[in-house]
Parts: C-alpha cells; sequence; structure tokens
C-alpha cells in the first residue's frame, strides 16, 4: 500500500494523477494547508521541509518502506516501480525526461508563481499577473509546437512528461481557453483529461 500526503495544488494532483494511471492501491491523506497541517511534527517527521505531496510505500525497493517528497521524484519513482510511463529505449526516454523537466522545472513554476501572484502576494499588480501569464503562454506555445510534431510531448506513447503537465492545463483552463491558437495543446489536453485515471487522479486531491 502506498500513502499519499496531499492537498488540492498542481503538485499534489500531480502525485495522484500518476497513482492513479499507473493502477497502485493507495489511501489519501488530505492536508489542510490553510491550517498548517503540512507543519505539524507528525507530518514533518515523513517531510521536513513540510510541504505536499509525499508517500510512504510500504513496499519500496526490496521491500523495505520507502518515503518520498517531491512530485517529480514520486512521478520518477513510479515510473520505475511499474515499468510505465518512461520508454525503455534510451532516445526515447531522454526525450521524455527532457520534457518533464521542462514542465518541471519551467511551465509548472511559472503556473504556481501565477497563483501566488493573485492569491498570496501582497502586491498584486495586474500588471505582474499579465506579465506571468504571457510567460506562462510563451512556454505553453513550446508545447504546443512540439505537439505539432507527435501525439503526445515525447512522442506516440504517452509518458511522465504528459502526466506531469495536466495538472498545470486543469488549473489554467480558462486562460488557455481564451486564448488564440494553441490548437495542438487542446487537442492533447482534451485527449489527456477524457483518460479514467487523470480524472480520478484530479479528483483525488
Amino acid at each position: 500500500m502506498i500513502h499519499l500526503y496531499t492537498a488540492g495544488t498542481g503538485n499534489g494532483r500531480r502525485a495522484s494523477v500518476m497513482l492513479e494511471e499507473c493502477g497502485l492501491p493507495y489511501q489519501t491523506h488530505k492536508l489542510d494547508l490553510a491550517k498548517g497541517e503540512q507543519k505539524k511534527p507528525e507530518y514533518l517527521a515523513i517531510n521536513p521541509v513540510g510541504a505536499i505531496p509525499a508517500i510512504v510505500d510500504e513496499a519500496g525497493p526490496g521491500g523495505a518502506k520507502t518515503t518520498l517528497a517531491q512530485s517529480g521524484a514520486i512521478l520518477l519513482y513510479l515510473a520505475e516501480k511499474t515499468g510505465k510511463f518512461l520508454p525503455k529505449d534510451p532516445t526515447k526516454k531522454a526525450e521524455a525526461l527532457q520534457w518533464f523537466m521542462q514542465v518541471s522545472t519551467d511551465v509548472a513554476p511559472t503556473s504556481s508563481t501565477i497563483f501566488y501572484m493573485t492569491n498570496v502576494a501582497p502586491d498584486k499588480t495586474p500588471a505582474n499577473q499579465k506579465f506571468l501569464e504571457s510567460r506562462l503562454l510563451a512556454l505553453l506555445q513550446h508545447c504546443d509546437n512540439k505537439l505539432a510534431k507527435s501525439k503526445y510531448l515525447a512522442g506516440d506513447e504517452v509518458t511522465i512528461a504528459d502526466l506531469a503537465l495536466v495538472p498545470v492545463i486543469d488549473a489554467r483552463k480558462a486562460l488557455i481557453d481564451q486564448t488564440p491558437g494553441l490548437a495542438n495543446l487542446k487537442r492533447w489536453a482534451a485527449e489527456m483529461m477524457a483518460r479514467p485515471g487523470v480524472k480520478k487522479g484530479l479528483a483525488a486531491s
């Protein structure tokens, strides 16, 4: 059994989407971030950083209990555990990892910064929000360009790159829908959002 500690954020949903798509049994433990539950001692014993998501896999490598935080690390761990969503061919694997990192280090953080600028930052200036939205759309245009050449981000099969991008697209659906173009990304999004595992994973957090 895998225990998932999560909340309704893009990072949290990324982990639950991957768990659902891998078909792994897991138990969800939802933390109320507004109440600071992620900073309680019992959770800090799991992830000292006090951030979600985190997993505790009771049947980790060699049968040992394994604790892991960070959504990107969790996706890689689950891909290797199950042999799913990470190509065996070295060249295809390298491409999948490239796009996985593009999503994890550029696209997703920009989307998160939009959230903080809109909801948390003490100086919520429209100009800054517009700047960040334009940056996000520029990054998504690169994804759209790639999806004009292949069905998914790293070729003809779904990989961790696609599953990492799903929560961002879900969170920024209104912005994407009102933006002209991005036809390839929108085609991809419609297909990904129709997957049962993606639906369940997005709803789990």
